[in-house]
């Protein structure tokens, strides 16, 4: 008791403390210098049974890439705020270099390992000053901010992203994640209201989650930002996403998979009680054209989508409109997918609403991330109102089913669909044509 009363009293004063077989290490700070030399320096000592903690009322400078090693029983605290460096070049120079290990905090593998940040409102934020990248549209050798490689039996909770120059959160080849009550605030302060100019700017390709192992849950997390709220990536399987919010964003996504003929793999991925608010896409599904492979047991349920421009969209025709029209595919197997389902459950504290898409040639509607002519979401015959566009493969897609729908659009007009009957061989939920929706028994 009298060893345990002294600790308590000198732990304060102390760089490190240990408390029987734990260490606990906090993040020394200095004034107008670079923290992570001082943070890596310690790192070989704390890879087990440790915490590392950024302290409270603490802004540190995180100015050059943290890499942490393999670590196991290891949780790191961000209690204090996080600083990227404000200089574009400094970033990029890391970026560029031979040894920048894919993210700017990495996490390079390990066994029971803990990101977690605070609830506090005004500490543990982790600010990446992406407004200066966004407002040149500067996408050259920026940084990943977060990279949870190959861990098992890991949890990232409470952390809190502020204005991230680009995509957030990576989780290769990991397994058995909890990841919850995450807030990601990457929205531009050049957003204008959708009520005065039509218009919405977001952040320029900066991924919320990315889900790229096996059983993964997500629930929780508030994400504004400009490209997928959550995206599910080649080789993931039993992912589950549930009680969020999405704003601003490209959809909850499935790929794109397949780019370059590569041979994709996505199994038993579940999409729950989200909302989708002003978001481009809602449920998304991207595989390139001539990709290979398959997607299995796919499902979006109670997704309420509030004033979105393509609520449900499936394509097997994914590419690159910056390189040219829409190539034609001489492959024989396509990206297959398989047991889709897509639910918009009612609820009384929602409406259901989605803009209608102007084209980029006539005044209205504009999406931030429209840079070109016609913009890269561009699609041919669109009239705005469709509420399900599935853009497939001759016998490729295998029980792919939209039901229980409840949508209108912001005119009042009624909603429609694009879907080529020639594609399909089973009911799909609504009558498929391009044309009115009409719910058919399987869709309701």
């Amino acid at each position: 008791m009298f060893a345990r009363t002294l600790r308590l009293l000198f732990a304060p004063l102390a760089y490190a403390t240990v408390a029987g077989a734990w260490s606990t290490f906090v993040v020394p700070h200095t004034e107008n210098v670079d923290d992570t030399p001082a943070l890596m320096a310690a790192m070989s000592n704390y890879t087990s049974d440790a915490s590392i903690v950024f302290e409270a009322k603490t802004t540190y400078n995180v100015w050059s890439p943290i890499t942490f090693p393999h670590l196991t029983n290891v949780e790191v605290v961000i209690s204090g705020n996080l600083s990227y460096p404000t200089s574009i070049e400094t970033v990029q120079g890391y970026v560029a270099a031979a040894n920048y290990s894919g993210a700017w905090f990495s996490f390079t593998g390990g066994n029971n390992v803990t990101l977690r940040g605070n609830t506090d409102p005004d500490w543990g934020w982790v600010a990446g000053h992406g407004q200066q990248w966004w407002d040149i549209m500067q996408q050259t050798n920026r940084p990943q901010g977060w990279l949870f490689k190959d861990v098992t039996d890991g949890v990232i909770t409470d952390m809190k992203i502020y204005k991230p120059v680009a995509w957030n959160f990576a989780t290769t080849g990991s397994n058995n994640l909890h990841i919850f009550n995450n807030i990601i605030l990457a929205g531009s302060d050049n957003t204008v209201s959708l009520i005065m100019l039509n218009s919405r700017f977001h952040s320029i390709r900066a991924d919320g989650f990315s889900a790229g192992g096996t059983n993964f849950l997500f629930e929780n997390n508030y994400v504004v930002n400009g490209d997928d709220c959550l995206t599910v990536v080649s080789g993931a399987k039993n992912i589950t996403w549930r009680d969020s919010y999405c704003e601003g964003s490209h959809g909850l996504s499935v790929g794109s998979l397949g780019e370059s003929g590569q041979v994709a793999s996505v199994e038993n991925v579940l999409f729950e009680n989200t909302i989708m608010n002003r978001t481009l896409y809602a449920a998304r599904f991207k595989s390139w054209t001539g990709g290979n492979g398959a997607a299995i047991n796919i499902t979006w349920k109670d997704i309420a989508f509030i004033d979105v421009m393509f609520p449900i969209d499936v394509t097997q025709n994914y590419w690159d409109q910056g390189d040219g029209p829409r190539p034609n595919s001489s492959s024989v197997n396509e990206t297959h997918i398989e047991n889709f389902y897509s639910m918009a459950s009612f609820h009384p504290s929602f409406c259901y609403l989605f803009t209608p898409n102007k084209l980029p040639s006539t005044p209205g509607y504009v999406e931030g991330s429209c840079i070109t002519d016609p913009c890269w979401y561009y699609v041919s015959g669109a009239t705005g109102k469709e509420v399900v566009i599935f853009d497939l493969y001759p016998g490729t897609a295998t029980n792919i089913v939209a039901k229980s729908l409840v949508a209108r659009t912001l005119t009042g007009a009624p909603v429609a669909v694009m879907c080529n009957s020639s594609t399909i061989s089973s009911d799909v939920g609504f009558v498929c044509l391009d044309g009115p929706y009409i719910p058919t028994q399987a869709g309701l």
